[in-house]
């Protein structure tokens, strides 16, 4: 570990932490009775992992698997909203029906960003989820989102809309930030990036659904008055349905449980999901131990928590994981990529493409093309590790909006059809390398930066941004593109420009860290360093097993 990590732990000593040459002198696989006395760090679950890693195709993961893929309905869930009012703002009997101007106005921006706005109101309730459990929030968050979809689907006018539209918003958000929390919370290290990355990779399946509706009851149902927009609100229902049917047949999160005095449940949890059911596995001790450190001294929540946010901002380590969960938060939000997946519609309509048909399709196409990189991202940042990952994305999409900018000012200032073209690719590959970097790690990496006890309140603050963020973007989006035009584009150049370097000074690497292990990485002097040096470490005990089995 780097030197940074072990002043902040001057425990670890040498004789309590497990190195690669303490499994050298055993010359045999690390058992449960080597861990109960070491100390836990990421040196520890690295050499564990390099001699006794459970098989990720055994019983107990496969269980995870089907758990997590129920779960991912609430992502499908979210990403069906969001596509979905894109596509109907293109319909011309919604439009005609609540009297919104086909090319987008300030009622046209309320109703998109309205469901902004019960996002930041839910947010404010996350902190519930450490007081009746993760599951109970995403149960009720479900159950919310469709008692608000009947009120938008039996809408008669605006402002019974937009009502209905606030209170699927504000549920939505209590599933929506719930779950990637329970996720990140039930994962084992090695496959966090993976599995709960997957969450957010389902909504571009929300996404294929939704258009895909749109399109079909369009070409089938728009001459049968309002139904081509009013079935796909009906199917808003399908998946919160079903996830507030089985979620309660889940188990909770163990460091919930643990938290809450249920060590044993926790226990059983880890054994079952992380270690294929093996009691005896040391990575079962190891997290157990990594648990129980960070509970000592805090009280159980309760209702009076609601306003005590000082957990936040209480230590130099909580305010910097504070400030990357936030500046993480607005980024997802705020690089162009909002502005581009609400208002593609209008965006075509502005180079030349005014088809509804048309624009459906390539909507679905958009789609598509979100949710196969963002499943190949998701196993990436596994892989290539967050900061890599997020750094080589910004940067492309960086270039993607420069070049979008340049040829829809070609199409503008020239009539080049040919500009209009390559505006139209690029921002297809901007989506492909926003949801390869990004999609993935938009809930997650904000859930890993916290430590346990900020977590809850923290994925409020990560949903209170992003709010703020997408209200700004989806309200003042429509009058920026009508007004600057490709100004707006060039905007987003110089502001994913900065992105870029914010993270690169600023962003820790978490993969293949458990949560408690972060610990360490930020009570080091650099945090940033740290978590470079101590992934340095656990790749060389990595290769040193591989160099030692190989000679065997």
């Amino acid at each position: 570990m780097a030197d940074q990590v072990k002043d902040t732990r001057p425990s670890l000593t040498s004789k309590n932490r497990l190195s690669h040459n303490t499994m050298d002198e055993k010359g045999q696989q690390i058992s449960l009775e080597d861990v109960e006395g070491l100390e836990p760090s990421p040196e520890t679950y690295a050499t564990i992992m390099a001699t006794n890693k459970p098989n990720p195709l055994g019983s107990g993961y496969i269980k995870l698997y089907l758990l997590a893929g129920m779960i991912f309905l609430c992502s499908t869930m979210n990403g069906f909203d969001s596509s979905l009012m894109g596509s109907i703002n293109a319909l011309p009997n919604y439009t005609d029906y609540f009297g919104l101007s086909k090319n987008g106005n300030a009622s046209t921006g309320i109703v998109f960003a309205i469901f902004q706005v019960g996002q930041m109101c839910g947010a404010l309730f996350i902190w519930m989820t450490d007081w009746y459990g993760r599951t109970w929030h995403i149960f009720f968050g479900c159950l919310g989102v469709c008692i608000g979809t009947i009120i938008t689907a039996l809408s008669t006018n605006l402002s019974m809309f937009i009502g209905g539209r606030f209170v699927l918003s504000f549920f939505a958000t209590c599933a929506h930030t719930a779950a990637p929390l329970y996720l990140v919370e039930i994962s084992p290290a090695a496959y966090r990036g993976t599995i709960a990355g997957a969450y957010n990779t389902f909504y571009n399946v929300g996404s294929i659904l939704a258009t895909s509706s749109v399109y079909a009851c369009h070409l089938h149902l728009a001459d049968k008055g309002d139904l081509d927009w009013r079935i796909p609100l009906w199917l808003q229902m399908v998946c919160p349905g079903i996830v507030a049917l089985f979620i309660k047949f889940f188990p909770e999160s163990p460091r919930y449980l643990v938290a809450n005095d249920q060590h044993e449940k926790a226990r059983e949890i880890i054994t079952r999901y992380h270690v294929n059911g093996d009691s005896t596995h040391p990575l079962v001790a190891l997290q157990m131990k990594e648990m129980l450190g960070t509970v000592q001294g805090v009280p159980k929540a309760t209702w009076k928590d609601l306003l005590d946010l000082k957990v936040l901002v209480e230590t130099r380590s909580s305010r910097y994981r504070l400030m990357l969960n936030v500046a993480f938060s607005w980024f997802g939000q705020f690089s162009g990529n909002n502005i581009i997946s609400y208002y593609l519609p209008l965006m075509l309509d502005g180079i030349g493409i005014t088809d509804t048909n048309t624009k459906l399709i390539l909507n679905i196409v958009y789609s598509v093309i979100g949710w196969v990189f963002s499943a190949a991202g998701a196993r990436l940042h596994d892989v290539v590790g967050r900061r890599k990952m997020l750094l080589g994305s910004t940067l492309g999409m960086t270039i993607c909006l420069a070049l979008v900018a340049a040829g829809a000012a070609g199409k503008v200032e020239h009539g080049n059809s040919a500009a209009a073209t390559m505006s139209i690719v690029f921002i297809f590959v901007f989506g492909a390398i926003f949801a390869t970097g990004y999609t993935p790690m938009q809930p997650i990496y904000p859930a890993e930066v916290v430590s346990n006890k900020m977590r809850a309140k923290a994925m409020g603050t990560f949903k209170l941004t992003a709010g703020a963020a997408g209200f700004l973007n989806t309200f003042v989006g429509p009058i920026a593109l009508s007004s600057i035009g490709y100004w707006f584009y060039v905007f987003f150049v110089f502001w994913d420009a900065f992105e870029i370097g914010f993270m690169y000074f600023f962003f820790v690497e978490t993969k293949g860290m458990t949560l408690e292990e972060l610990d360490a990485i930020f009570e080091a002097k650099n945090p940033r360093n740290a978590s470079i040096e101590a992934k340095k470490l656990q790749r060389r005990i990595m290769k040193e097993r591989v160099s030692e089995d190989a000679k065997v």
